[in-house]
């Protein structure tokens, strides 16, 4: 219950608020650096096969579109979209699906956080 409490404080203030009200909201809910995280996704190569605003180079066909992740109901189509579940898939995608396109690219905890709190931020 914690956890859709967080998120939907999350939805809330990134609702009322611009992209300085998204990125503390995003911080709030997951204990993550959303610049740290832009970093992240960039040197992890996300923007290869994901399309992700704000990220050069970031226009890739193979996975969906990130923007807007934080107002989707489910991550990769089965797990509740919270802070845990997002963290968890992107470190061990195969673990959810073991069929996905999707790589094992190494993701560490921190890193991970610091991903979900970009990816929450985004518009």
């Amino acid at each position: 219950m914690r956890k859709w409490a967080s998120l939907l404080f999350v939805v809330m203030c990134v609702a009322a608020c611009g992209k300085a009200g998204r990125e503390r909201a995003a911080i709030a809910a997951t204990g993550g650096d959303p610049g740290s995280g832009a970093s992240a996704v960039t040197r992890y190569g996300c923007g290869s096969c994901h399309t992700i605003s704000g990220v050069t180079g970031a226009n890739g066909l193979a996975g969906p579109p990130l923007d807007g992740l934080r107002r989707r109901t489910y991550i990769a189509g089965e797990l509740s979209n919270n802070t845990d579940n997002l963290m968890h898939w992107v470190r061990h995608p195969l673990s959810v699906h073991q069929k996905t396109a999707m790589p094992e690219l190494g993701v560490t905890a921190k890193d991970a956080r610091d991903i979900a709190a970009f990816l929450y931020s985004l518009r």
